[in-house]
């Protein structure tokens, strides 16, 4: 990934928003792993986490996944107020895919990125039912105290 020419030394919601994105579409834990090494060069912490299940049971584990997986991978420190930015942006990606997932079920990836003051979660969903899939993409954002 050549991020030479962006704007990552400015940490911006734009490149946590586009390493959350990354991680979320990310095929396999070597992928995830690659690619969170290279974004720590720039001082992006990132984690991924998968999901599936019936939509409107999976929604509380969406949510929770992503709060767990970026305490576990040192995205946040786990404060109540990390995890509620977290907990919040996690919502708001979902939200933004539920007219397309109710009644579906859903399976995916959960990528987090922080930078500055920015935490950024990012869900990849595909959708359906048998073979006849759709697909889609969340995302939520939250300003919280910057990490040193």
């Amino acid at each position: 990934m050549n991020m030479q020419g962006s704007m990552v030394n400015e940490k911006t919601s734009k490149e946590a928003a586009r390493a959350a994105i990354h991680m979320a579409l990310t095929r396999s834990r070597e992928e995830e792993r690659t690619l969170k090494e290279t974004f720590s060069a720039f001082g992006i912490r990132t984690a991924a986490v998968d999901f599936g299940g019936e939509f409107l049971s999976s929604v509380t584990k969406i949510i929770e996944r992503a709060v767990v997986a970026s305490k576990r991978e040192g995205v946040t420190e786990g404060t109540y107020l990390e995890e509620g930015a977290v907990a919040g942006a996690a919502r708001e990606a979902v939200g933004q895919v539920m007219n397309k997932a109710l009644g579906m079920n859903v399976g995916g990836k959960i990528g987090i990125a922080r930078t500055g003051e920015n935490i950024v979660v990012a869900i990849f969903f595909g959708i359906g039912l048998l073979h006849l899939n759709e697909v889609g993409i969340g995302l939520g954002h939250r300003a919280i105290k910057a990490i040193d």
